[in-house]
């Protein structure tokens, strides 16, 4: 009775004989004699053998205890509320970081197109004769000439994303 309840505790506990045996301090053909029934754990290492694998030493020696089961019903009702609960917060951060993450993007967008505005596209007026002024002037304009078009795209998207994920009342 003993050398199987051994067994199947520690297998149940993902245990080999030798990893049990190493918090044992003992070694692995101690175990495996247990657990074939040619020997028997001294007191102490029943009761050393009882915290390791986190059983009782009466469950061990195969003694049934019975406890008082309480409510199942009312246990997982208050679990699943507590999860529901950090479920609903989960999702209110989540849409909180989104709603201020639109508005920071609206914002982005208005302070670049202001910069563009005062800046007056400065390379446009830039000596051209260099190769190195032609390429950084193209990829000025270039990337001007993107964010003017995509801009209102995505200021667009921002804005329905904010008036979307505004605080209900």
């Amino acid at each position: 009775m003993l050398n199987e309840n051994i067994k199947a505790v520690r297998k149940s506990k993902g245990l080999s004989q030798e990893e049990l045996a190493i918090k044992l301090n003992v070694v692995r053909q101690t175990i495996s004699k247990w657990e074939k029934g040619l020997s028997v754990p001294d007191s102490d290492l029943l009761i050393s053998l009882s915290e390791v694998l986190e059983t009782p030493v009466s469950t061990l020696l195969g003694e049934t205890i019975d406890e008082p089961m309480p409510d199942n019903l009312k246990v997982i009702s208050e679990k699943l509320e507590f999860i529901n609960l950090q479920l609903a917060k989960k999702k209110t951060t989540r849409r909180k970081i989104f709603h201020w993450g639109c508005i920071s993007l609206c914002a982005l967008i208005v302070i670049a197109f202001a910069v563009i505005l005062a800046l007056n596209s400065p390379y446009l007026g830039w000596d051209y004769s260099k190769p190195e002024t032609h390429v950084m002037g193209v990829g000025f304009h270039v990337l001007e000439w993107l964010f003017v078009r995509l801009a209102p795209i995505v200021m667009i998207g921002a804005v329905i994303g904010a008036v979307v994920t505004r605080k209900k009342k």
